[in-house]
């Protein structure tokens, strides 16, 4: 029981299915009890990392915006009346669904001060935790280029940006569907937040490895330069596709990793009552996405920007019918 008045998401579901191609199938099947207060972080989340993401906005507009955007959030999610700050000067940047999402930003914070007091917490606190790392991002790669290429220095920077904008996501998503879904049962639940965040930083990683070409071409590394020097590597070598056999032992080092994270996550989903079947499919989904993705990049040259790696339309098909029948099986084995 939630004891108030669930805001509604309608007005922003297609909002959703536009920003989002996966992401949007697990909010779909979300229990109602949840799927407003998820669905409203993401369309927030996504926001100001439009926001932070439009190399045309000048460095300076995007950092203040960003602080404007988050001190609205700050204060909508503490209850209070709050005057949105006025996004209408960033339009002439965007393409038209982001347009869309920064028009959306007045009504999201209204949403947002509907919820209940420990739903805004929640939200509140995973939504800084993002926007700080959407800003360490601006900080980074604001001014790189092709020729330029700006890169993190350390694994464990790396593991601190996938946790401040996945991580978090994890353990959010967990303290709300415990709250609502299943507040008396019997769960472990230092060894759940602990997978959940894993199963973001897991999928977020498998993001950076999937968009690696794309990222080097917009003068953005999130492979660390450490380990790439340890290899005679660096950022600007990663243009040359070439380069991919001494760059694959690292390469696959990552993937390694990005794979025990998505073990973590299946654990999460096995950890989940049994009655919460719509919470496992929406978490089955995204982990087989995530392994089918990783099995792509094992085999391909990821450096080679000619050969996009991607899993089809129809392959995700397959994988809801896979996911289905993973929820509905007993819990003696993975499907993956």
């Amino acid at each position: 029981m939630t004891g108030y008045s669930i805001p509604k998401l309608p007005r922003f579901d297609r909002l959703l299915k536009q920003v989002s191609r996966s992401f949007y199938l697990s909010i779909r099947v979300l229990p109602r009890q949840v799927r407003p207060q998820i669905g409203l972080t993401y369309i927030l989340a996504r926001t100001t990392d439009t926001v932070a993401d439009t190399r045309s906005v000048p460095i300076e507009l995007r950092f203040a915006t960003l602080l404007r955007i988050r001190e609205a959030i700050i204060a909508a999610a503490a209850g209070n009346a709050v005057q949105p700050p006025d996004l209408n000067g960033l339009s002439r940047w965007m393409a038209q669904t982001e347009r869309a999402l920064l028009e959306s930003f007045p009504d999201a914070l209204d949403m947002l001060r509907q919820c209940s007091a420990a739903d805004r917490r929640h939200i509140g606190d995973a939504l800084v935790s993002i926007t700080g790392g959407q800003e360490m991002d601006v900080a980074r790669f604001g001014d790189a280029t092709v020729e330029n290429i700006a890169a993190l220095d350390t694994d464990e920077e790396l593991d601190d940006y996938t946790y401040r904008v996945a991580g978090c996501v994890g353990e959010f998503w967990t303290k709300m569907c415990r709250a609502h879904l299943f507040p008396e049962a019997t769960v472990a639940d230092a060894s759940l937040l602990e997978n959940g965040v894993r199963f973001g930083k897991g999928l977020q990683l498998v993001n950076i490895l999937r968009d690696l070409p794309g990222d080097l071409r917009q003068g953005r590394c999130y492979i660390p330069r450490a380990p790439l020097a340890e290899r005679n590597l660096s950022p600007q070598s990663l243009l040359d596709p070439s380069t991919m056999d001494r760059f694959r032992s690292l390469y696959d080092r990552y993937l390694r990793q990005a794979e025990k994270h998505l073990v973590a996550g299946q654990a999460y989903t096995h950890a989940l009552p049994r009655s919460q079947f719509r919470v496992r499919l929406a978490c089955t989904l995204p982990m087989l996405l995530g392994t089918e993705t990783l099995a792509r990049l094992r085999t391909g040259n990821v450096l080679d920007d000619r050969h996009t790696i991607k899993v089809s339309r129809s392959e995700v098909r397959r994988l809801i019918l896979a996911a289905l029948l993973d929820c509905l099986r007993p819990r003696a084995g993975p499907v993956c």
